[in-house]
């Protein structure tokens, strides 16, 4: 019985820290491969729903989130050095805000779904992303417009007066999922 509770622990342990080698893809799924937290099958299951390639889903909890669980925008100052609220309702892997969150669930009848769980989080942002595609023509594997849609909203990119804080995201996420891409084709043989 100890043994097992052990067991269960260590499994258990990976759940909230962030992988070691965040900029290695292959190292990210070898350190959460397990049965009850299987990254790999999560995010190729999420590809094969929404059609968004791997590397695309990856490098946008990368640019997000940067693979913690439990992220949150910064707090606004009050006086300059009082803590005080946050600037958006931003939360988890997927850095969903609350509403968009909310019309995934309804949408997709996944009401149990958390954006501190990395299976439900890549299948949010594979389903954004396929939003964006049929709703501004964004091309499934261009991260680069797929995440300025996904940091402005679909009526934000349409607008297209995007920020320079997106468009860093956006050069930052399009940069990581080319070598994520690079990475998955010499470890997934």
């Amino acid at each position: 019985m100890r043994c097992v509770f052990v067991v269960v622990l260590l499994l258990l342990a990976g759940c909230g820290t962030v992988p070691r080698e965040t900029r290695n893809a292959c190292a990210v799924f070898e350190q959460r491969d397990n049965l009850f937290n299987n990254w790999r099958r999560a995010a190729y299951a999420a590809e094969r729903e929404y059609g968004v390639p791997v590397p695309v889903l990856m490098a946008t909890v990368y640019t997000e989130s940067g693979f913690r669980h439990n992220a949150k925008p910064p707090r606004t100052k009050l006086l300059g050095f009082i803590p005080w609220t946050r600037i958006s309702s931003a939360y988890g892997y997927s850095q969903a805000l609350d509403g968009t969150w909310a019309r995934y669930q309804a949408e997709t009848g996944r009401w149990t779904a958390r954006r501190s769980d990395f299976g439900d989080a890549i299948r949010f942002i594979a389903w954004y992303h396929n939003q964006s595609h049929k709703r501004n023509g964004i091309a499934l594997n261009d991260t680069y417009r797929l995440y300025i849609a996904y940091y402005h909203g679909h009526s934000g990119y349409a607008r297209g007066n995007w920020s320079a804080t997106a468009k860093a995201g956006a050069k930052r996420a399009s940069g990581m999922a080319a070598v994520y891409a690079r990475q998955l084709r010499g470890c997934n043989s």
